[in-house]
């Protein structure tokens, strides 16, 4: 049995370092079968120490203490059931910006930062979005990233949850745009009101049925499912988002919504029967994989 790192040391036993606690849990997450189990590892290590990953590396033969050692203990059992490395240490990065996440919210993927980076290579030949819309904001990391980016925007982010909304307003002070950022509590478009945009961004519920259960456990077992399940189809909240989008947009505004891989096509052919959204194309993700449907409302922006 691999031995586990105990709150006490027999005096003659090896030292619980830094580079030995790596090697214990990695080993450990990869049995189980982690994703990613070395990194697991690092990030749970470097949140109890306090300090950043490279530090583990910097100071690996550094012992830890008994606390450190019984703290660790119990993130690495929760880990091992499968419960995301983010909330045991109530943090995930998006787009290089640290966001608090627990289970009100579903962890920022790579992914989502597919439209960040579209919006913003597009602010630079075109005049960039002063104002924006982010429904199912969930922790805010879609507003907060383009806010911290386009420091002249101003953002309406809505939830349906209030628990989400209530991640979202604390990550909005933390990463400094609170004054620059409004909150609703609502379903879909229902809380823009009459308002118009100049950019409105989305990552509804997408998952279909027939999905979920290849849907990895530290997802399906952990993550907020209102948030991630959309009935037989995937299409139940993105078909709303993407008919209703033209009246929320300005002439000119552009619609990004992220989406089921599997229903690029479906969408596809949706958006081709609403003449008020041009330009209609799908961008993949970082895997390559059909993820993001981007359209710009018929007209030229004033």
């Amino acid at each position: 049995m691999t031995p586990t790192p105990d709150t006490t040391t027999d005096p003659g036993s090896q030292a619980w370092t830094s580079r030995r606690l790596l090697d214990w849990m990695g080993t450990a997450f990869a049995e189980r079968g982690l994703d990613s189990p070395r990194l697991v590892a690092e990030m749970l290590l470097a949140h109890v120490i306090g300090c950043d990953r490279m530090r583990l590396y910097m100071e690996a033969d550094r012992p830890a203490s008994p606390e450190e050692r019984e703290q660790l203990r119990a993130f690495v059992a929760r880990a091992l059931r499968h419960e995301p490395v983010q909330y045991l240490t109530g943090e995930a990065w998006f787009f290089s910006l640290p966001f608090t996440v627990d289970r009100r919210v579903l962890i920022p993927r790579p992914s989502t930062a597919t439209i960040v980076e579209e919006v913003l290579q597009r602010a630079r030949t075109e005049a960039p979005p002063a104002t924006i819309a982010d429904v199912c904001t969930g922790s805010g990391c879609l507003a907060i990233a383009l806010l911290r980016n386009l420091p002249e925007a101003r953002c309406l982010a809505t939830d349906l949850s209030p628990d989400a909304l209530d991640v979202a307003r604390l990550n909005a002070g933390r990463l400094g745009v609170t004054e620059r950022i409004q909150f609703r509590q609502g379903d879909l478009l229902a809380p823009l009101g009459d308002h118009t945009f100049d950019l409105l961004v989305a990552n509804p519920p997408y998952i279909p049925d027939h999905e979920w259960p290849d849907v990895a456990p530290n997802v399906r077992d952990h993550e907020p499912h209102q948030a991630l399940r959309a009935s037989p189809d995937g299409l139940t909240f993105v078909f709303p988002v993407i008919e209703g989008a033209a009246a929320r947009l300005r002439p000119g505004g552009r619609l990004f919504v992220e989406i089921a891989s599997c229903t690029a096509e479906a969408v596809m052919a949706r958006a081709a029967t609403l003449s008020e959204l041009q330009d209609a194309t799908i961008l993949d993700d970082f895997e390559g994989l059909p993820r993001v449907f981007m359209a710009r409302r018929a007209g030229p922006r004033p």
